[in-house]
């Protein structure tokens, strides 16, 4: 068990309510992609059968195991073609900028239940300490997560959000220049993994952002009812 733990970045003990929250995070977010790109008049998501809550079909195994195992990961992206928009570049935005919006409604969602559940004191006749205890590491993981997942997404590094919405807003000339450097993505995120200096000057600073984010939304709701 020591030896799991010593590979796996959270406590074991916590594990399934992180399984649990990138279920939940990682499939709203795909589907958000695949509605948004259908409804735009690209059916692409949909005939390929991404246009759905179903979980199994969103998750990248890697994506996962780099969540655990490194701190930050990913889904399978969902494909979309931008031709069969009227509109490419705007509608390539939206489409892109739903996945991260999603997390932070999610995240925005999780901390309203969460306070309004503290505020009527829904927790306290709970007679098991160790069920209470179970509800504050699911909400603080689930609402942490997804700020986190928004934060994470727009960083323009593909296969990320930010990158495509980037991409779209760019200059025709500079797109065909970003489009060269797609392939080495993933060396990208393997030397912020393994260089502590590069860790601490992207990936880290979100991890903060979320926790504040989420001490302040619950804070927030919960002074709305009390």
């Amino acid at each position: 068990m020591d030896t799991l733990q010593s590979f796996i970045r959270v406590p074991l003990d916590q594990l399934p309510f992180l399984l649990l929250s990138i279920l939940i995070a990682f499939t709203v977010h795909e589907f958000s992609h695949a509605y948004f790109a259908n409804k735009f008049g690209d059916p692409t998501a949909r005939l390929l059968g991404r246009m759905t809550l179903n979980p199994a079909v969103h998750f990248d195994f890697m994506g996962i195991v780099l969540l655990l195992l490194a701190g930050f990961g990913w889904a399978r992206p969902v494909p979309v073609n931008r031709e069969n928009f009227s509109r490419p570049r705007l509608m390539g935005v939206i489409v892109s900028a739903v996945g991260p919006i999603s997390n932070l409604l999610l995240a925005t969602l999780g901390a309203l239940i969460y306070a309004v559940l503290l505020a009527t004191g829904a927790l306290s006749p709970i007679p098991v300490s160790r069920l209470q205890e179970a509800g504050e590491i699911f909400f603080y993981t689930f609402i942490s997560l997804n700020y986190f997942l928004f934060f994470f997404n727009l960083i323009p590094l593909p296969p990320l959000d930010g990158y495509r919405i980037f991409e779209d807003v760019a200059p025709r000339s500079i797109r065909g220049k970003l489009q060269q450097f797609e392939q080495w993505s993933i060396f990208i995120f393997l030397m912020i993994l393994f260089i502590p200096v590069l860790r601490d000057n992207t990936i880290t600073p979100l991890y903060t952002w979320a926790y504040y984010m989420y001490i302040d939304s619950v804070n927030f709701f919960y002074q709305l009812f009390t």
